[in-house]
């Protein structure tokens, strides 16, 4: 029987970072790399690509599993598995959970991925068609492919025995799964929670059939420049790979441990286009929606966000629609608002992205810069002047509050609010 007693929501803190993508193998490399303005792209290497009309790729580089498994560990795991535990890793690290004293009992690990093990799948499936007699599968084809199982991985590797799932919604999945760490701590539902995303879709299924949908940039004599969103020559998105993991964490929790806090998360919000498989809104209509949202939850107005790391991959639609979703909700001219395409340099992780530009945020109200939109030449005339797009170089600037927009197939979108720890 409920009781109707009132519930206070906690303060949500974010305390360890980590990082495995396309511009490096931790945060720090990460970080400088996107302040630097570099480009991720390049030739694809992780399976023979010659045959499609799109041969290019964000990979990450120089990754060793070893690193965190002996070699029978990493049969039994598939690439966003590996990169999962070795973003969780070094985000435990950071937030000095591996010396610390808490309740492992009310510590969770809400993961996301929007397509888990697909490289594996391929694998399976190719070797399944050309075997001869009777079909051969491995014991760990099933453990390796579900969305899921990252985050048992990251619960295994720690003795975590608190909440544990995986929310998938396309590329908004990683900001769901944050957004859900956020409610859960806030609610008193839990003291920790490693939160954030993968993704290892950088294979032959993947790539064929987004290029199948005209969804990919075909700019292969330049890769390095062929995210370029807002321009007017912008032809379709560069897909990236890689793991982020942020350590959110009940402030007086926090404290009392003495653990360092990069920013407080104050807000999350969410909306559906509810319009079409694959296109958004051309309006913005759940971009607005969440936008909203997400200001509310956090308790703020359009006047008080300083950033917003957008959505834009690189598609003709969808980055009109989003800009149209922002001046409709800041302005034409809005005066302290800067946004940025981060995913110019990184490529779009899928159900990653929304963790990786969630770090971004955080750094960015954590040191006051803003990392750029690269390879923009000739912004498209669809785009307002009076948006600051934070071109080619990054950009010093108080930043109290950050946003980051995510939206996936299906219409789904989810955004998520950081602001100045105080």
């Amino acid at each position: 029987m409920l009781t109707g007693k009132t519930i206070t929501l906690k303060r949500v803190v974010v305390t360890g970072l980590g990082a495995i993508t396309p511009l490096g193998n931790s945060v720090k490399e990460t970080w400088k790399n996107l302040l630097a303005g570099v480009s991720g792209a390049a030739q694809i290497t992780r399976f023979d690509a010659s045959g499609f009309k799109t041969r290019f790729a964000c990979e990450v580089k120089g990754f060793d599993p070893l690193q965190y498994f002996d070699a029978k560990e990493v049969r039994r795991l598939d690439l966003f598995s590996q990169y999962s535990v070795a973003a969780a890793d070094e985000a435990y690290k950071d937030a000095g959970l591996d010396t610390a004293d808490f309740d492992k009992n009310r510590t969770g690990v809400i993961w996301a991925s929007s397509v888990g093990g697909m490289p594996t799948m391929d694998q399976q499936v190719l070797e399944y068609s050309s075997h001869v007699g009777k079909p051969k599968f491995s014991p760990f084809l099933v453990p390796k492919i579900i969305t899921n199982i990252a985050a048992g991985h990251i619960s295994i590797r720690y003795g975590l025995h608190g909440i544990n799932f995986c929310p998938v919604s396309a590329c908004a999945s990683s900001t769901n799964a944050i957004a859900d760490a956020f409610n859960y701590i806030r609610l008193g539902k839990a003291d920790i929670i490693i939160s954030g995303g993968a993704e290892s879709a950088v294979c032959d299924s993947s790539v064929g059939g987004f290029s199948s949908m005209k969804a990919l940039s075909e700019r292969n004599d330049e890769p390095e420049k062929a995210s370029r969103p807002f321009d007017r020559d912008r032809d379709g998105f560069v897909m990236g790979e890689g793991a982020v993991g942020l350590v959110l964490e009940e402030y007086e929790h926090a404290v009392a441990r003495g653990a360092k806090i990069y920013a407080e998360m104050t807000g999350a919000g969410f909306g559906a286009d509810a319009y079409h498989l694959t296109a958004t809104h051309p309006e913005g209509l759940g971009a607005i929606l969440a936008m909203k949202s997400a200001l509310e939850d956090a308790g703020i107005t359009t006047d008080d966000v300083d950033y917003i790391n957008m959505h834009a991959t690189s598609t003709p639609v969808g980055d009109e629609s989003e800009i149209k979703a922002i001046v409709k909700m800041f302005g034409e001219n809005p005066a302290k608002l800067s946004v940025s395409a981060t995913k110019s340099m990184t490529g779009h992780l899928l159900g990653a992205a929304g963790a990786l530009e969630s770090l971004i945020c955080v750094k960015a109200v954590q040191e006051d810069i803003i990392p750029p939109t690269i390879n923009t030449v000739n912004v498209g005339d669809e785009i307002p002047k009076g948006v600051d797009l934070t071109l080619g170089t990054a950009k010093k600037k108080t930043v109290n509050v950050a946003m980051s927009n995510t939206f996936g197939f299906g219409g789904h979108c989810a955004i998520s609010v950081f602001s100045k720890y105080k």
